[in-house]
């Protein structure tokens, strides 16, 4: 399993989209089109994919702000806090923009729209179900395109050994709504499926291998470590008895038992109860900490000066997560307060471009509920990291 964190940090579930449910080496996939017409003249740029030095085009840092609510997005599938992402990162024409979570390419398709015909929009996700939808995707939008199959560290990787600069990285992270919605995919614990829970399903453990092998002190750690699981205990001490009279093969299952696990005053005190069970057996069985832990500096350095990362979490431990690779990207001098002059030398990498989170207005939260718990963090790049 995925190694655990040595210095457990609490966990914000936040809201899942499961509960707005009614009971109702990494394989690469490439494509490259291109359609020509209509596209808008490309910009002076100092280097090509990098927006200009002076940042025209991008926010000022700001303190928190909501959004205003998407304009002009299909019903379906509504992107999270598309029009901040798009207004920060200020993709052009002509630049290459990466999108490591490209799920249903709904900022996929807001950022491939302002590339134009000289730009190119480089799309990863390791759940083969987004191939279809990039495929869709690909063939109306005007800017070059390419889809890796692939957790979005090993891509990233990879595209650095590739030499590919960027403008733009950025992270929609969590499960998407389509999988969540995708009942035999086993990431909610709105109706029952089979127990699952993977991202990409030709991973070796599911979600019902890590409840049937995993002993009792492994499980009471995962929940308690990435969900916050105030029960983590019982719910282990529960799920090992269950397994031991027959197995836990569906969310049902999974459900009824984490449920006679908690004390009956506390079952629907917070949502549902399975909610943090479940979220951080996800969590677990993706490697989804593991693999941001590889990702930030590995999108970091495919930017050019002047490019920009933004990342949207949807709960605490991811947020942090990002929150403090930017501040350490941010910081300047290092020297002790008592020395009367900066000896260190050291140099801001990054400019915060939201000073604290931004989060969903009201307008977006009534269109889309299941924004509530989204957090935007964006930083843009100064100067070229230090080596040697």
């Amino acid at each position: 399993m995925p190694a655990l964190p040595a210095d457990p940090q609490p966990a914000d579930p936040g809201l899942d989209p499961a509960e707005l449910i009614d009971a109702v080496p990494p394989a690469t996939a490439l494509a490259k089109r291109r359609r020509g017409g209509g596209a808008t003249p490309r910009p002076p740029a100092p280097a090509p994919g990098v927006p200009r030095a002076d940042g025209a085009g991008a926010r000022a840092a700001r303190e928190p702000a909501r959004s205003t609510a998407p304009k002009g997005i299909a019903t379906g599938h509504t992107p999270v806090l598309a029009a901040e992402l798009l207004d920060l990162l200020a993709p052009a024409p002509g630049q290459t923009v990466v999108d490591c979570t490209f799920g249903d390419g709904g900022h996929a398709r807001l950022v491939a729209e302002r590339l134009g015909a000289g730009g190119t929009l480089v799309a990863i996700d390791r759940d083969p179900h987004a191939q279809a939808r990039f495929d869709a995707l690909a063939a109306e939008v005007p800017c070059a395109v390419r889809f890796i199959r692939s957790g979005y560290a090993e891509a990233l990787e990879a595209l650095g050994a590739e030499g590919v600069r960027a403008a733009a990285v950025y992270f929609d992270l969590g499960m998407s709504s389509m999988q969540v919605d995708a009942r035999d995919r086993g990431f909610s614990y709105s109706y029952d499926a089979p127990l699952d829970m993977r991202m990409d399903p030709t991973e070796e453990r599911s979600a019902r291998e890590a409840v049937a092998e995993w002993d009792e002190r492994t499980l009471a750690r995962v929940l308690r470590d990435y969900g916050e699981e105030r029960h983590a205990g019982a719910i282990a001490r529960a799920i090992v008895r269950r397994r031991s009279e027959r197995p836990i093969e569906t969310t049902l299952d999974l459900v009824e038992t984490i449920t006679g696990a908690i004390p009956a005053p506390a079952r629907f005190a917070g949502g549902h109860p399975a909610k943090r069970s479940f979220q951080a057996l996800r969590i677990a069985v993706n490697d989804e900490l593991g693999q941001l832990d590889r990702a930030l500096p590995l999108a970091w350095s495919l930017l050019g000066v002047g490019g920009s990362i933004a990342a949207i979490s949807f709960h605490s431990l991811e947020d942090r997560r990002v929150k403090r690779f930017l501040a350490g990207r941010a910081q300047g001098c290092v020297c002790p307060p008592e020395l009367p002059v900066c000896v260190c030398g050291r140099e801001p990498e990054a400019e915060l471009l939201t000073r604290r989170s931004v989060t969903p207005s009201p307008e977006e939260l009534a269109a889309n509920p299941r924004a509530a718990s989204a957090r935007l963090r964006v930083a843009r790049k100064l100067r070229e990291e230090e080596t040697g």
